[in-house]
């Protein structure tokens, strides 16, 4: 394990964290100005076995797939295959049904194209078949005017954003990001992981502990599957704020918030998101398989400029939505598919971008600070997405700067 003297304070938290019983098992990088400061692992990846987790251990790590999804559409804007501000209906024709023909592939990345929600049921059989789900969503009518609003497309998302990857270069996600990220870059991580690195993987768990009863959550909730959304840690939910329809919204099952993250519903299969079939399936919303330093060397190699460029990404941090989220009740901010500071991506510095997971699960770049950080554990926070953990580590990260 590496830890700079410098974030020795992050060496404490973590170390604190599996002293506690906070943590079963997780690792946390961090690089500062491209160069890595804070390596660390520790705990059980598998709880039922007792496996230790390895300095190679990857995790299931959620909605942090989003943003690398997010890049590689980018990375084909790049190169002119793809127009943000054009009509999806342009590239992908059968989109244009219900009323879409205006939806542009920047309502898609910003979660305002109405589509939060696969309406009809998605079979185990579909789950790897990234097209048939796509096609669902194109037959659909937007739940609000695209472009007026937006609600966060928690599994949606990656069958829209990857339809348009695939109809411009006829391939999926999770092949560009073996091909022109992951694989060129020499990082850990995958969209859709093969076989042994599923053998490998730290087994996710929320069974009963600091994490499920309250003292480990930045919101109220419940884990389900895909979703993302972190707050404050102070803040109280219940009540009639946006907190307080947050907390209701997790315990209705009808609400437009379970919908989003329940179908495709991981839970139809023994073990959820441990599944094979699901971390075969690479679904470009959650579908990432990661470990922590790959997590942070993807936001270092963006800072770094050797994946978009500069200009590039500058643009894609302008947030272009903030505000109250239709689907998740508290603020939300994106720019072109990163999670901007907000309610949802609490995070000490104004200028970091990223994305979070379910249960916990971060990657983050701040350009102004030169951080790129990545953080991911098996025992997985009570809540929508987010944890104390996560927010302990970054703030310590921010307070060694």
């Amino acid at each position: 394990m590496r830890c700079d003297p410098r974030f020795s304070r992050v060496r404490e938290v973590f170390e604190r964290h599996l002293a506690d019983g906070e943590e079963l098992g997780a690792a946390f990088a961090v690089f500062l100005d491209g160069e890595p400061v804070v390596d660390l692992w520790g705990g059980v990846a598998d709880r039922h076995t007792g496996r230790p987790w390895q300095e190679d251990t990857p995790a299931f790590a959620y909605s942090c797939t989003k943003a690398i999804t997010a890049t590689v559409l980018l990375q084909l804007a790049e190169r002119g295959l793809v127009d943000v501000s054009a009509p999806v209906a342009d590239v992908w024709p059968e989109f244009a049904a219900g009323g879409k023909e205006g939806v542009t592939v920047e309502h898609l990345l910003t979660h305002a194209a109405g589509l939060p929600v696969v309406e009809d049921p998605v079979p185990v059989e579909e789950f790897g078949d990234h097209a048939a789900i796509a096609a669902r969503l194109a037959g659909q009518r937007p739940l609000w005017e695209p472009g007026t609003a937006h609600g966060y497309h928690a599994l949606s998302y990656g069958f829209l954003v990857g339809e348009v990857v695939r109809r411009v270069t006829g391939k999926t996600v999770g092949e560009l990001v073996a091909a022109e990220i992951a694989g060129p870059l020499g990082l850990d991580l995958w969209v859709g992981a093969p076989d042994p690195v599923i053998a490998r993987a730290a087994r996710l768990t929320t069974g009963t502990d600091h994490s499920t009863t309250g003292t480990d959550r930045l919101t109220t909730g419940t884990d389900r599957s895909g979703g993302s959304a972190t707050t404050h840690p102070e803040d109280p939910s219940g009540g009639d704020g946006a907190l307080g329809m947050m907390a209701r919204a997790v315990r209705d099952p009808d609400s437009l918030m379970n919908r989003a993250l329940g179908n495709p519903s991981m839970q139809r299969l023994t073990g959820g998101a441990n599944h094979p079939v699901v971390m075969r399936a690479g679904w470009p919303a959650a579908g990432a398989v990661t470990t922590a330093r790959a997590l942070a060397g993807f936001y270092r190699s963006l800072l770094a400029g050797d994946v978009l460029r500069p200009e590039t990404l500058r643009d894609a941090l302008r947030p272009r939505v903030s505000g109250p989220d239709r689907v998740l009740y508290v603020d939300s901010s994106f720019g072109l598919g990163y999670m901007r500071p907000a309610m949802t991506f609490f995070v000490p510095s104004a200028t970091a971008f990223g994305h979070t997971g379910l249960g916990g699960f971060v990657g983050l770049g701040d350009p102004e600070h030169g951080l790129a950080v990545g953080y991911v554990m098996n025992r997985m926070a009570g809540a929508v997405s987010g944890s104390l953990r996560a927010h302990r580590l970054i703030e310590a990260a921010y307070r060694s700067l």
